[in-house]
C-alpha cells in the first residue's frame, strides 16, 4: 500500500470533520519570535478534542467503514494519543473499540481511553509489541484495525492540520512539527506541498527514538534496535510504509532533538505560553530553540498533543529547570562541626538561592573522619547566578560535586 495521497483526499477529510473537530488557535510565541528574528507561531493541537490531533485521523477512518465493520468494532494500538482519538471516534459512530496500550502507558491516557468507552488491553512495553497484539486480535475476532499512522485516510484527517494553518497563517514559510510513525507530518505534507510548494515542512523526532533518520539514508523503513524517550507519543520503532514513502517525497528534513532540548522547551511553553503540552508535542518548539533547524519565518511550530501524566509534568519540570541552569542538585563536603551546615545555608542565602531541600550524611564510608556530606538542591535564576554561587562556595572552602559526579 505505497500509493499516495493527494490533496483532493484531505480536503474530503475536511469536509468529513466540519462539526467533530475543532479549528485549533493558532497563537504567537514573542520568545521564539524574538529568538528566530520573526513571526512565530504555535498550532494548538494540544486544545482539540480528547487532546491531540489524532481524533482527525481516527474519525476519517473510522467513519468510513461500512455498517457490518462498524458492528465488528474496531482495535487499536497506542501510547494514549491514537487510543483517545479511536475510542471517541468509535464512540461518535456506535462502534465498540478495544485498545491494546503498553503496560508503562500514563495512567491519565489510560484512564482517558477508558472514559470514551474503549476496553483498554495493556499488553508489551512499547508501542511496536502493543500493535502486534492489536494485529492478532483483530485476525481473530473480525474487528476492523486502526492503525495509527499508516493508512491513508489517517493520513489524510491529519493533513486538516496543515489546510487550517494554510489559513491562519496564509504567508508562513516553514511548519515544523513532531513525527513518530509519521502520520501526522505525512499528511501536513500533502496538504502544504500542493497549496505552497514553497513551504519548508520540517519533522523533528526524539534523538533517542529516531527512525526517520537511519531509515532515509537506507532508502526504505529500518526498525530501531531499541529506544527510549520522554516523548512517549512519538515513541515508535519504525516509520510506516506509506508514511515513510510520503517523508521521502515531501518532508524537506527531518532533525533531531535531545531530552534535555525537550525538557527546555516544555518548560518555555509552560512559563511563557502558558500552554499545557506533553513532550512529543512540544518537539517542534525543542528543535526552534535548540537551533536544529535553520528556519525561515514566519514559522509554525505544531503542538500535537497536551496529555501529559501530571508526574511527569514534575519530573519533566524540574528537569527543564536543571537544563536551563535554574536547579542544581549538588553535594557539599565539609568538616563536621556544630554551625558548619547553617553557614553553609547562610552562604547560599547570602547569594539569593532557594534552598529546596537537604540532606546531611555522616554515614558515607567514602567520607574521612571529621567530615559531612550536604545534599543539596537549589533553586537558581539562571545559568550566571548558578556559576557564581558555585564558585563563591568552592572559594569559601568547600568541596562542591554535582549530582552524578565522582
Amino acid at each position: 500500500m505505497t500509493e499516495m495521497v493527494g490533496l483532493a483526499d484531505v480536503q474530503a477529510a475536511r469536509e468529513l470533520l466540519a462539526g467533530v473537530t475543532r479549528t485549533t488557535p493558532l497563537e504567537p510565541s514573542r520568545p521564539l519570535s524574538a529568538a528566530l528574528g520573526g513571526p512565530v507561531w504555535l498550532k494548538c493541537e494540544n486544545v482539540q478534542r480528547a487532546g491531540s490531533y489524532k481524533v482527525r485521523g481516527a474519525y476519517v477512518r473510522i467513519s468510513r467503514l461500512s455498517a457490518e465493520e462498524r458492528a465488528r468494532g474496531v482495535v487499536a494500538a497506542s501510547a494514549g494519543n491514537h487510543a483517545q482519538g479511536v475510542a471517541l471516534a468509535a464512540g461518535l459512530v456506535g462502534a465498540q473499540a478495544t485498545v491494546f496500550m503498553p503496560v508503562n502507558a500514563p495512567l491519565p491516557k489510560v484512564a482517558a481511553t477508558k472514559g470514551y468507552g474503549a476496553r483498554i488491553e495493556l499488553v508489551g512495553n512499547t508501542v511496536d509489541e502493543s500493535l502486534v497484539a492489536a494485529q492478532t486480535f483483530a485476525e481473530r475476532t473480525g474487528a476492523v484495525f486502526i492503525h495509527p499512522f499508516d493508512h491513508p485516510d489517517v493520513i489524510a484527517g491529519q493533513g486538516t492540520v496543515a489546510l487550517e494553518i494554510l489559513e491562519q497563517c496564509p504567508d508562513v514559510r516553514t511548519i515544523v512539527t513532531g513525527v513518530g510513525g509519521g502520520g501526522l507530518v505525512s499528511g501536513m505534507a500533502v496538504a502544504a506541498k500542493a497549496l505552497r510548494p514553497d513551504v519548508r515542512v520540517i519533522g523533528v523526532q526524539a534523538a533517542s527514538a529516531a527512525a526517520f533518520p537511519p531509515s532515509l539514508r537506507a532508502g526504505e523503513p529500518v526498525r530501531l534496535p531499541a529506544f527510549a524517550t520522554i516523548a512517549d507519543g512519538i515513541a515508535v520503532g519504525r516509520p510506516g510504509e506509506l508514511t515513510f514513502t510520503h517523508v521521502r517525497k515531501l518532508v524537506d528534513e527531518v532533525v533531531t532533538v535531545s531530552e534535555e532540548d525537550i525538557s527546555r522547551a516544555l518548560l518555555m511553553l509552560l512559563e511563557r505560553g502558558k500552554q499545557v503540552v506533553e513532550p512529543a508535542g512540544a518537539v517542534g518548539v525543542a528543535a526552534l530553540m535548540a537551533g536544529a533547524v535553520e528556519v525561515a519565518t514566519p514559522a509554525v511550530a505544531v503542538l500535537s498533543g497536551g496529555n501529559i501524566d501530571p508526574l511527569l509534568m514534575l519530573r519533566v519540570i524540574e528537569h527543564g529547570l536543571a537544563a536551563a541552569g535554574r536547579f542544581l542538585r549538588i553535594t557539599v563536603r565539609c568538616t563536621d562541626r556544630p554551625g558548619q551546615l547553617a553557614s553553609l545555608l547562610g552562604e547560599i542565602a547570602e547569594h539569593r538561592a532557594n534552598v529546596v531541600d537537604v540532606v546531611h550524611q555522616r554515614a558515607n564510608p567514602h567520607l574521612r573522619l571529621g567530615e559531612v556530606e550536604v545534599a543539596l538542591s537549589v533553586e537558581t535564576r539562571g545559568v550566571e547566578h548558578s556559576d557564581t554561587l558555585i564558585s563563591a562556595l568552592r572559594a569559601s572552602g568547600y568541596q562542591v560535586v554535582f549530582a552524578g559526579e565522582g
